[in-house]
């Protein structure tokens, strides 16, 4: 680069940019021949004679690209450059740091080494070097001008020191990026069709959502060519990505047979349709209301869907394919005639697994429904099950069924698609999501979490201990939790608060408000106090459920506490709780925390409120015994979790281990 003019540099990168068939705006040239003749005079000390420079390097998941990107011996450095800016801005600082923090956890080639972010403001006020040197992981932003980046640099570098073996360039070169991108992210991707297949080879599940999805493909072609209907479903541990595959067979690989997704989970839809809409048309033109109609089209309310049918009968869905998710949870006879909150009687004759079947049955030909199975997370009454999909599918001429083998093999009876082999259904294992990829980095969270839920507290600590901890903190105190989630949430990652619907009592521990606005609460980022991330307001698993954030601080309520004989599942009746011992409710509950659990990415801080002690004599509060919840912390705490440590004072280094 250092014997190019800067005017070639900005030719090659244009003729890159080109070859992408991505759009080229003059002031974006200029400021590539301004980058190279920056960076031309920061690299011309001797010992840079060895570094390798990358310019916007591209960083698939956030769908953005660094503007410089170098290898030294011994570290990675990402650069952020805002040419002519006059300050270091907080948002510039966070973006530079995001970055690095998506190279340092999907890229193999920065495993080790210091990712180390570094944001050049040209005109602002010269800094010093002045930073405590911890170096693993990513080191938080450094600042530069641009007189001074060739020092900001060179005194990074020095200061690592030298390492026991060079960094190889050419493997960093060949090392695979294999990002994992959020829920919301993947579906942005998708909806661009430019960007899905890219985005898919990619991820660092490929070969996991590529065998489902190619197993899909199987069924559907097989359908379309026998001239049958096909129940397909799709099971996986929780965080494998079921939501993930189905967005796939609507705006992926299989969008070309008009797929519609179908939830009950109208929390997940608002908060899609409004992400791509935003992705669409960011500057709020007019292609919203076109991006918004196409939204709508792909995901649909499936309550909406089955009674819109219902009552048209001789009307034929336009979609050939459908995903049906958290199919699982469709409602049972029972529930879905009962009359409607909305206008009155139920449109609905039976249960959502026989409309489902009815409906797309009327396609005379062939057509699929795409059935995700969340395991173990039926938190609601009325769920009818996998066993009443497996009824309707045996009782419906001309259909048939493709499942894995644990869609017959669950602990409950109601949640089996069948009793044995059948002659309607036919085993596929590759319909089995089985990577953890939610956990970007403990790949153990979801088997601890079981572990925790079932009582098993040996096979807890088995997990913790093998997988050097898991990302699990337990605190007592509300503001430290909230501190803890602040200081872990860097860069642009999101963090917010998850409680179960069912603790009402978290409003004396100073927490009484569920978001409002959940959209806002996913999407937004703060100073808007409707945001997540401000931490005023808690999700609950209705809320949450198929969505995702980085950090997550759990609230702990009092419906589900730890006993002698195990976990002890309550309900709020006026001023006491009541014990639950319905079985099905006590799954429902349980199911929660499940949920709750596993909505991290990142890590999971637990607050357990100190409750009420009894040395409060007449203000004892027997609602939020504190012995109860003491139970809770011990427990969770002996499982392996670990103890929130004080937050580093002001002069610390967060640094990423």
């Amino acid at each position: 680069m250092l014997a190019l003019p800067p005017e070639d540099v900005a030719a090659r990168l244009a003729y890159a940019q080109a070859a992408r068939h991505a759009t080229l705006e003059l002031a974006q040239r200029m400021a590539w021949v301004s980058t190279a003749r920056l960076l031309q005079a920061a690299l011309a000390a001797p010992e840079a004679a060895g570094w390798t420079v990358m310019f916007e390097y591209d960083l698939l998941r956030l769908e953005k690209r660094a503007d410089c990107v170098i290898l030294t011996d011994r570290a990675v450095l990402v650069l952020e450059i805002k040419d002519g800016a006059a300050t270091h801005a907080l948002a510039d600082l966070r973006q530079a740091e995001d970055y690095a923090l998506d190279l340092h956890d999907f890229h193999a080639g920065c495993r080790g080494i210091p990712v180390v972010p570094v944001l050049v403001a040209t005109r602002a006020p010269a800094t010093s070097f002045n930073r405590p040197l911890i170096w693993h992981g990513v080191a938080a932003p450094f600042r530069a001008n641009a007189e001074g980046l060739g020092d900001t640099l060179h005194a990074i570098h020095s200061s690592i020191g030298t390492p026991a073996s060079a960094l190889d360039h050419n493997a960093w070169l060949a090392a695979p990026y294999r990002p994992v991108p959020n829920v919301l992210e993947a579906a942005a991707m998708l909806f661009d069709r430019h960007r899905s297949a890219e985005m898919l080879s990619a991820r660092a599940d490929a070969a996991n959502l590529t065998r489902t999805t190619q197993a899909v493909q199987r069924a559907i072609d097989s359908a379309r060519e026998a001239g049958e209907h096909v129940a397909v479903f799709v099971t996986g541990i929780p965080g494998a990505g079921k939501t993930l595959c189905g967005l796939n067979i609507v705006f992926g690989a299989l969008q070309g047979h008009g797929a519609a997704f179908l939830t009950g989970n109208m929390p997940l839809i608002d908060v899609l349709r409004e992400s791509l809409v935003r992705q669409a048309a960011p500057d709020g033109s007019r292609r919203r209301a076109q991006a918004r109609a196409q939204a709508v089209t792909a995901l649909q309310n499936v309550h909406r869907f089955l009674e819109h049918y219902a009552e048209r009968p001789r009307e034929q869905p336009e979609a050939r394919v459908i995903v049906f998710d958290e199919a699982q949870r469709a409602w049972d006879r029972a529930q879905a005639t009962r009359p409607s909150q909305r206008r009155g009687a139920s449109r609905l004759t039976d249960s959502e697994p026989a409309h489902t079947l009815e409906i797309m049955a009327r396609h005379g030909d062939w057509s699929v429904v795409v059935a995700l199975i969340g395991n173990g997370q039926e938190i609601n009454t009325g769920e009818a099950g996998l066993a009443e999909w497996g009824r309707v599918i045996a009782g419906a001429p001309g259909w048939r069924a493709v499942a894995p083998g644990r869609a017959l093999s669950a602990p409950i009876t109601a949640q089996r698609l069948a009793e044995g082999s059948q002659s309607w259904l036919t085993l596929d294992d590759d319909l089995d999501l089985t990577v953890p990829m939610r956990s970007v980095r403990d790949p153990q969270g979801a088997p601890w979490v079981d572990a925790v839920l079932s009582g098993d507290k040996e096979a807890a600590i088995r997990i913790a201990h093998e997988s050097g901890g898991v990302p699990y903190f337990v605190t007592r105190d509300l503001s430290t939790m909230r501190a803890a989630l602040r200081h872990l949430s860097r860069g642009m990652r999101r963090a917010g608060l998850v409680a179960s619907s069912g603790a009402r009592r978290l409003r004396a521990e100073g927490l009484g408000t569920q978001a409002a606005d959940i959209p806002h609460w996913f999407l937004d980022r703060w100073p808007d106090i409707r945001a997540s991330d401000a931490l005023e307001t808690y999700a609950t698993e209705y809320d949450c459920q198929g969505l995702e954030l980085d950090q997550v601080g759990l609230a702990w309520g009092g419906d589900m506490l730890r006993g002698v004989e195990g976990w002890r599942m309550r309900s709020l009746s006026g001023p006491r709780w009541n014990t639950v011992r319905n079985e099905t409710e006590r799954a429902f509950i349980l199911n929660t925390y499940r949920v709750l659990l596993t909505r991290a990415r990142y890590e999971t801080v637990i607050w357990v409120p100190p409750g009420s002690p009894a040395t409060d004599g007449a203000w004892h509060d027997p609602t939020r015994d504190a012995a109860e919840l003491d139970a809770v912390a011990a427990h969770l705490l002996a499982c392996g979790a670990r103890h929130l440590e004080p937050l580093p004072t002001a002069d610390q280094v967060p640094v990423l281990l």
